[in-house]
């Protein structure tokens, strides 16, 4: 059973909504600026609040996050509703945290229904980049940036997995915090602070898994990369995507693998109103780190795996050139917004930077 629905979530006069036992998902996100209280506010109010899945650390904690739940935790519900703010890309951690209690509904006898109450996607429509091979069972096959809302990819996702349970999503324009509040003003994590970060982390989110930060625990995270290795003389001829300068800088990280060292790398900045292709610009870029350093610049053993596809990688280590490779995401990109359409929810579609 699947519904889209354009009231509000108080609005929704479900049984078990009202009177059921009601478990809130929800980040820092579920903010209503209208009503000036938290999702989960209108359950307690109600009595009939049983349980709160929130980041299992305080709002902006400069670690990785995710929500932790269990399937006993799950059991005995009869509704879930959640609340975050995705950010566009397939590897945010709370929207795999999501995909992963999906997995857990599907396999349970008595599954409560699932709430989505939806936000609009920061990252905008564009899709960058490529459909996975083979995926961890919690996430869904999709492009690196998908250009879908998490009520669109839920919907993509309940469908492919063949669900049972009940899955209902309030649309992102049906609250006011849509049309008053930009998808970045609360941060949905704290390595996605701004207005840029979202258009930067479908490639940047990759430097995660090399031993070159992204800026973590910097004010500016996927706008900086940096090491303490790299050198940044005026004849490096580090690659440049259209639209963007690259900066050489120095920054000193206050938490994360280089925290309290000097790192030396560039500043990402995009020009105005380009449209700025994350995935390739960072492909080149690890490319050339890892042709430019050889025994310093490191890939973590998560890389590949979410990197999610083998041409790409191959284009990394030299075995297919830059122009195989980015036919090869072109054409992907075309696949993935075919498949997609079936999972629309509103006017607008997934479109790629030509």
């Amino acid at each position: 059973m699947f519904s889209f629905r354009t009231t509000a979530l108080e609005e929704q006069l479900d049984k078990a909504l009202m009177e059921g036992k009601v478990g809130c998902f929800g980040t820092q996100n579920c903010w209503d600026i209208d009503r000036q209280r938290y999702m989960y506010d209108i359950f307690r109010e109600r009595g009939n609040l049983s349980r709160i899945f929130s980041p299992r650390d305080t709002e902006l904690t400069p670690d990785t996050n995710h929500i932790e739940f269990s399937a006993e935790e799950l059991d005995g519900l009869d509704a879930v509703v959640v609340e975050i703010q995705d950010v566009g890309t397939r590897y945010f951690n709370y929207t795999v945290d999501v995909f992963r209690m999906m997995s857990m509904l599907k396999e349970m006898e008595n599954p409560p229904s699932l709430y989505i109450v939806d936000h609009i996607n920061p990252a905008g429509r564009v899709v960058e980049g490529t459909m996975p091979a083979t995926s961890d069972k919690n996430v869904p096959k999709i492009a690196h940036r998908h250009g879908l809302t998490l009520g669109e990819l839920a919907n993509l996702y309940h469908s492919e997995t063949g669900a049972k349970y009940p899955l209902h999503i309030i649309s992102a324009l049906a609250s006011g915090s849509s049309k008053q509040l930009m998808p970045w003003t609360i941060a949905p994590a704290s390595d996605i602070p701004g207005l840029f970060t979202c258009d930067m982390y479908s490639g940047g989110g990759l430097w995660n898994n090399t031993n070159v930060t992204p800026g973590i625990g910097t004010a500016r995270p996927y706008e900086y990369i940096g090491a303490p290795f790299i050198k940044t003389a005026p004849s490096e001829l580090v690659p440049v995507a259209d639209g963007v300068t690259l900066r050489p800088c120095s920054f000193t990280p206050s938490c994360g693998q280089y925290a309290g060292k000097q790192c030396f790398g560039y500043q990402i900045l995009l020009e105005p109103g380009a449209e700025y292709h994350s995935l390739m610009h960072t492909l080149q870029l690890i490319h050339y780190f890892n042709d430019r350093y050889p025994r310093e610049f490191r890939k973590g053993d998560e890389f590949r795996a979410k990197l999610g596809d083998d041409i790409l990688y191959d284009y990394i280590v030299n075995k297919v050139s830059w122009a195989d490779a980015r036919d090869h995401i072109k054409v992907e990109e075309q696949k993935w917004i075919r498949k997609s359409k079936k999972y629309i929810l509103y006017d607008d579609s997934p479109y790629r930077i030509k």
